[in-house]
């Protein structure tokens, strides 16, 4: 139906009303299932990157201290130790099934909800009835502008969780200093703080990164956490460091934050090291915008003595202008690049590595040479494998991670990247 109406009138119109069909989608089914949210306390989290693993330290963080809480994220869902598998492809569910899943959380007694937010779901009013209280901001970079059209519209989206959380009584921002948005997104919410690597009122001090984790100091007032976070990467640290000012902003004690923060091991498909018997280091993560890549390969360079091979794609339908950027800046730090399909949907999977092929080329990358354009999954990852020589060297996939199926031409396909990187690896014997 919505397709059918998409051709019938004018696309500016249907973008104009688009939002308000979403709106009463949601006001139907919040109200067909009792509003179930309205009685919960919500945790939004949002931003460009690191919205998942944020949420999911929060969620762990809370329940370990006693919280039921109850967790909604692009990867898994459910109240407090029992968290399942998430199915859909999108982050925030749709209005329908977004109010059904709250309420069965309800009614099997959550008291709190930590909800991973999109600007898609902001924009759409897809989250109408929801009353956040604590609005988390992880950052805000280039993503989704062929959906926002501008930067600003993109922004503005987000912005609107916190308006929402500043009309609650309890409303609370917690924003990453060291995102030049941040002020912005405070004024919204008028009550907050923020936090930052080396600024902010909450900061990350002497920190140690290793393939591990991290072990830095925490601080804001007089309070000093020793944090230990498990999931490895310096973009962690700001993401670990999100879930503490949620802590100390409930009145948590020092212990329970930092017990928290531990007892995470793990998200899927985040900074996954995968060991399949292998001598070299291999490294599942969904990192799919210019950011996230310069961020993780930033670290995975460092930490690397032998060669870096990375394998990515771009996904159709979507923003166009981030391929040469994404191929640019995997190209400046990979020795060598794997061009693939990530969810091509029903555009022409060569031209969209060719797009990325001309950033790489930036960097100095030659096809044939040390880049290598194999549209086929599968059988690029089984390439990639190949090109590892010795334990110093690390293949990093990336733009799947946790997802279960693959977007192609003629609808999706099951798709579960740590079983091909196993069966790549077998194959190797």
């Amino acid at each position: 139906m919505k397709q059918l109406i998409k051709k019938i009138i004018p696309r500016q119109l249907f973008e104009a009303i688009e939002p308000i069909g979403h709106k009463l989608e949601a006001m139907i089914y919040s109200f067909k299932y009792g509003r179930p949210a309205k009685n919960l306390r919500i945790i939004g989290v949002t931003g460009t990157n690191g919205k998942t693993t944020t949420s999911f330290m929060i969620h762990k963080m809370l329940h370990e201290a006693g919280y039921s809480v109850a967790l909604m994220t692009t990867v898994a869902s459910g109240l407090g130790g029992d968290i399942k598998p998430q199915q859909s492809h999108v982050t925030t569910l749709s209005s329908p099934e977004l109010n059904k899943q709250i309420a069965q959380l309800r009614d099997q007694g959550a008291e709190w909800l930590v909800l991973e937010t999109t600007s898609h779901a902001l924009a759409q009013n897809r989250t109408w009835g929801i009353p956040f209280e604590v609005a988390v901001l992880t950052n805000i970079t280039h993503e989704h502008l062929d959906y926002h059209k501008t930067f600003e519209k993109y922004a503005q989206a987000k912005r609107k969780m916190f308006k929402i959380a500043g009309k609650n009584r309890r409303g609370y921002a917690i924003v990453n200093a060291d995102d030049q948005l941040s002020a912005q997104f405070l004024e919204a919410t008028k009550r907050g703080i923020s936090y930052g690597i080396g600024k902010g009122d909450l900061k990350a001090d002497n920190i140690n990164l290793s393939s591990q984790g991290s072990r830095y100091l925490a601080k804001i007032d007089e309070i000093q956490y020793d944090i230990n976070c498990h999931i490895p990467g310096k973009f962690n640290v700001s993401n670990s460091l999100a879930a503490v000012g949620v802590g100390w902003h409930l009145g948590l004690s020092p212990e329970q934050i930092e017990q928290g923060i531990a007892s995470l091991k793990s998200v899927e498909g985040r900074m996954a090291n995968l060991e399949a018997g292998q001598k070299f280091s291999v490294v599942i993560d969904f990192a799919h915008t210019p950011d996230s890549f310069d961020l993780l390969l930033s670290d995975l360079r460092a930490s690397t003595k032998g060669k870096l091979i990375v394998l990515f794609g771009s996904a159709g339908r979507r923003d166009q202008s981030k391929r040469w950027t994404q191929g640019e800046i995997a190209g400046k730090y990979a020795d060598e690049l794997v061009l693939t399909e990530e969810d091509d949907r029903d555009q022409d999977g060569q031209l969209i590595l060719s797009q990325i092929a001309k950033g790489a080329e930036r960097s100095g990358k030659q096809s044939g040479k040390d880049m290598f354009l194999i549209l086929d999954r599968t059988e690029a990852i089984r390439f990639a494998m190949t090109r590892a020589k010795s334990a110093d060297d690390t293949v990093v996939l990336l733009g799947k991670g946790h997802e279960k199926t693959i977007e192609r031409a003629d609808g999706e396909h099951p798709w579960n990247e740590f079983e091909e990187a196993k069966k790549a690896i077998k194959s190797l014997n």
